[in-house]
């Protein structure tokens, strides 16, 4: 592997003002996870993060939608969003773009599947999972929010909240939105990927 090191707490890319992710302790690309229910604020932040270090943004939702509007599936879609997204994400590492996946994650296998494609595409991997602690803000994002993909249903309250959502059984940074800006949620997300 051509870069490497320990861990992942000081190589977050920074924006050179030319578009070009530099890289720090040595490791050419990373694979930055977020995770969480909709409506915590998790797309807001990868945006935003992506703007500001250069990196790729990858969204699974965007993924799911362009396959049912293809017309080429009449089943239920089940993993193949995660699974393009999981290519496409390695595919970027390889090449020493920094990729930010922006996906519920919700279970073990999805979280896991994210961690080897990182290790697969020779890149680190950081795994943040994005909560809001108010519920009632949380409702009220999730009722309020119009969505930007054509065709995308977004989930009601009620669905978010039923949905299959395990707890993290394992380290990660947790970045709760409550009561802040998008701006200060990224702020504490490259705070803490900076520190070390």
């Amino acid at each position: 592997m051509a870069c490497g090191g320990g861990g992942f707490m000081n190589r977050l890319p920074s924006n050179d003002g030319g578009g070009k992710a530099q890289t720090f302790g040595g490791l050419c690309a990373m694979l930055i996870i977020l995770g969480g229910l909709p409506g915590v604020g998790k797309t807001a932040i990868a945006r935003e993060l992506a703007r500001r270090i250069g990196a790729v943004h990858l969204r699974v939702d965007s993924i799911e939608q362009a396959i049912r509007a293809s017309g080429m599936v009449s089943q239920p879609l089940d993993d193949a969003g995660y699974r393009v997204a999981y290519a496409v994400a390695e595919d970027n590492l390889r090449i020493g773009r920094t990729v930010i996946a922006d996906s519920v994650n919700p279970i073990r296998a999805t979280r896991d599947a994210w961690v080897e494609a990182a290790k697969r595409g020779q890149a680190g991997a950081v795994e943040i999972e994005v909560t809001c602690s108010d519920a009632g803000e949380h409702r009220r994002r999730v009722e309020t929010r119009t969505t930007d993909i054509p065709g995308l249903r977004l989930p009601s309250w009620e669905e978010v909240v039923c949905r299959e959502y395990h707890p993290w059984d394992r380290e990660r940074l947790a970045i709760d939105t409550a009561g802040r800006t998008v701006e200060q949620s990224v702020d504490d997300v490259r705070d803490a990927l900076t520190k070390g």
